[in-house]
């Protein structure tokens, strides 16, 4: 038989997991694949299920702390698997398998994956902490108050953090576009001279 208690902890469980289910699992697909990112949602509700008494009112970023946590157990849990294949492989190498050839076609949303490939690529070359504050508030739309939660680090520390991030993330873009339409420094020219 079900008590008025649990039923009040359901209750206010299923309300948790509707404010911050879909939030958490943006969070964890631009972070990892699909399939991990599933896995990886069901440990961070578990966690929220086992400690709902702890969670307090601004709940979303508290549970991004949880989620980042359980990422990072899934990242470790990786590489030992990966540590672990690799080597497998040294004392029974796989066959070599055919190769399947790229089907990309032009289509109409390609520049738009151009763009969004510069920009994460912009951000893999930014420090760590850097991508992550950027992350929080451009992706997952939080505020400077409620990263700050998250990265367990003061309000203030954030806005420094993300004031540097956007610096850093625009000099990024705009040498990767100088890249592009700049010739290479050092290129010899008609004249014979070096430009």
């Amino acid at each position: 038989m079900t008590t008025a208690t649990e039923l009040q902890r359901r209750a206010r469980f299923a309300a948790l997991v509707a404010e911050v289910g879909e939030p958490v699992q943006r969070y964890l697909r631009r972070r990892i694949d699909a399939d991990t990112a599933e896995d990886v949602l069901s440990e961070v509700l578990l966690v929220c299920w086992r400690r709902l008494d702890e969670i307090p009112v601004d709940a979303l970023p508290w549970v991004f702390v949880v989620a980042r946590n359980c990422l990072a157990n899934a990242r470790r849990a990786a590489r030992r698997r990966e540590r672990l294949v690799q080597r497998i492989r040294v004392v029974d190498p796989p066959e070599p398998m055919a190769s399947v050839a790229d089907t990309a076609d032009g289509s109409a949303g390609a520049s738009a994956e151009v763009a969004d490939a510069e920009v994460r690529a912009a951000l893999d070359r930014l420090r760590p902490a850097e991508a992550e504050v950027l992350r929080l508030w451009a992706w997952e739309e939080l505020t400077p108050t409620q990263i700050s939660v998250v990265l367990e680090i003061s309000p203030n520390a954030v806005s420094i953090r993300l004031h540097r991030a956007k610096k850093a993330l625009r000099a990024a873009l705009l040498r990767d576009e100088r890249r592009k339409v700049e010739p290479d420094a050092g290129h010899v020219g008609d004249d014979g001279g070096s430009r």
